[in-house]
């Protein structure tokens, strides 16, 4: 098969499951994006450090479109809660910047060992939760310095490692900030709409005229990936909020999980080797 006829099916179908994952739990999908376009990009010749930079660029890119859908989807069945989302939305875009351009100058091997750890560790936590006692209350009674706190960090992680952050963001809003699993998942899909948008453009500026770059690339983004894979994502993000309504969540994330684990510890290898 033709090698970029054959990279394009990848892209193709890593779309489908993005999106999917989506809307159903809250993901960006940077855990599947980042590791199969670093492989495809490897696997053409381009230097790990490049490649590294430009799957977290592209990936970033593609969760602000399918995050679009999924937290409309979300918003229409009233899971996205305002007052949190408002809070945090500028910290996450400040962090996401941030992590963002950190990103930029730091060695391929180092980052795509970190984003594998923080993988693993992820799934380990959603495989392994055990939801804490929920403290009496709702999300909207929290201090607005603790919804300021946790933009900033969702932001950073989101920046840093090319994710949409919900890896990160369910997790912590259903232990620790007293969200319902549904809520979790409506208001942190919103969330990463604001900090995928600064870390691309943080991607776009501190890449641009960076030697050895692909064709159809704006900084760290390239436009050649994007395409295929927020094609397929934008619509199943629909599909994904659809079946998060009706379908047991719990036999889903497990297989989100295993998933998660085995893409986080291939990453590892990669930036060891």
């Amino acid at each position: 098969m033709d090698p970029l006829l054959f990279a394009l099916l990848v892209l193709l179908l890593t779309g489908i499951l993005v999106g999917f994952a989506s809307g159903l739990l809250g993901l960006g999908g940077g855990f599947l994006m980042v590791p199969v376009q670093f492989w495809l990009l490897t696997s053409l010749g381009l230097d790990p450090t490049l490649a590294i930079r430009i799957s977290f660029g592209t990936s970033l890119a593609v969760v602000i479109p399918t995050a679009l859908s999924s937290a409309w989807g979300h918003h229409c069945r009233q899971c996205v809660l305002s007052r949190p989302l408002f809070a945090m939305i500028l910290p996450c875009i400040l962090g996401g910047f941030i992590g963002a351009t950190v990103t930029t100058h730091l060695p391929g091997r180092w980052m795509a060992i970190f984003f594998g750890t923080v993988i693993i560790l992820a799934a380990l936590r959603m495989g392994t939760e055990v939801p804490l006692r929920p403290v009496r209350g709702t999300p909207d009674m929290l201090p607005l310095w603790q919804y300021i706190l946790w933009g900033l960090l969702f932001g950073s992680i989101s920046g840093m490692l090319g994710i949409g952050g919900g890896i990160i963001m369910v997790p912590v809003m259903v232990s620790f900030m007293r969200f319902s699993m549904h809520e979790a998942i409506g208001t942190s899909t919103a969330l990463m709409i604001g900090s995928a948008l600064s870390g691309v453009l943080a991607y776009i500026a501190n890449g641009w005229g960076a030697a050895g770059l692909p064709p159809g690339s704006l900084g760290y983004v390239n436009l050649f990936q994007w395409l295929p894979l927020a094609a397929m994502s934008i619509p199943m993000a629909q599909l994904g909020v659809l079946a998060a309504h009706r379908l047991p969540q719990e036999h889903v994330r497990v297989i989100f999980t295993a998933a998660m684990a085995l893409t986080g510890v291939w990453m590892v290898l990669s930036g060891i080797r």
